[in-house]
């Protein structure tokens, strides 16, 4: 039985986003058009087909187990698990490990073409499927992000509304959080009826996005408390519940990585080893700028000759 190797590639029907699709393909949602090449043995094109959504999930439902390789594009984890779940080997990898493959200039089919190339090299890196359970924890981290960046801008909005009045803060937040309606209800201060209004306004909304902020952090809290992944990865320092959340939710259980110091090196921990050597290199470069220093200032160097050969 030959094994089919099967590249996907997801695309946009509009001719404005084919032009673009090396631009969009990461942050486009709502694909509607899949582009599928199917390789047999030796590279043989056994299949070059465009679909929708709906016909394509029908058409692979009745193709025979194959390795399938896609895109880490957005709607890419669904439609990977939705390949499983119909008995193909799904495999996911980032759309700059498909370009060395490509052999001619760029389109949809000829994309596609160069996954199903990659798909099967063995030492390609290939990204993990995410569970529903990490989908929501990074969303529920997107959202909170969203939300303190809404929060920032709020602040010094409202900063810059009162020191155009005269009327100025300490840097930190609490401070103008204390004072704030104290001075809108101040009938003293510089502020006409119009600018108190919105002002009242602005402090509702923050106040509003306060809470929101506080309920997806204790939930995400409440969550690595329960979850065991979390728990292990708490005991690094600086790991807290919003770090090891997070970690989880982008890779898992670790499985893509094939030993700990390649996730610390994603992760940007530096081993006590290594910390050790970078140390000493450190302290050996300080010395030779110390004794080129030395060299330059020494009278017997005919005025700095030997420290610029050194």
């Amino acid at each position: 039985m030959v094994r089919r190797r099967v590249g996907l590639r997801l695309g946009s029907t509009n001719k404005e986003d084919h032009r673009n699709a090396h631009r969009i393909c990461g942050h486009r949602f709502g694909k509607t058009a899949f582009h599928l090449v199917a390789l047999g043995e030796r590279s043989k094109i056994l299949l070059r087909r465009k679909f929708s959504r709906s016909q394509l999930l029908t058409y692979t439902a009745n193709l025979p187990s194959s390795l399938i390789g896609l895109e880490a594009c957005a709607g890419a984890h669904f439609l990977g698990a939705m390949l499983r779940k119909q008995g193909h080997q799904v495999r996911l990898f980032p759309a700059q490990f498909v370009k060395p493959y490509r052999k001619s200039n760029k389109s949809d089919f000829i994309d596609a073409e160069a996954i199903a190339e990659a798909v099967t090299k063995q030492n390609m890196r290939f990204a993990q499927l995410k569970t529903q359970e990490q989908l929501d924890w990074q969303a529920m981290h997107r959202v909170r992000d969203r939300l303190v960046q809404r929060r920032t801008a709020l602040i010094n909005d409202i900063r810059g509304f009162l020191l155009e009045r005269g009327i100025t803060f300490a840097a930190q937040p609490i401070h103008l959080r204390k004072n704030l309606p104290t001075v809108i209800e101040d009938a003293e201060q510089n502020l006409s009826p119009r600018l108190r209004s919105l002002l009242d306004r602005l402090w509702q909304e923050w106040k509003q996005i306060e809470t929101d902020v506080q309920t997806i952090t204790d939930e995400i809290e409440r969550i690595s408390n329960e979850d065991t992944r979390c728990r292990q990865l708490r005991q690094i320092p600086g790991f807290g519940p919003l770090v090891s959340t997070a970690t989880v939710a982008a890779i898992g259980n670790g499985a893509a990585f094939r030993r700990g110091r390649d996730f610390a090196a994603w992760v940007g921990v530096v081993p006590r080893q290594v910390l050790h050597r970078w140390q000493a290199e450190t302290v050996r470069h300080q010395q030779a700028r110390q004794r080129l220093s030395a060299s330059h200032a020494d009278p017997r160097c005919a005025g700095g000759t030997v420290s610029r050969e050194a």
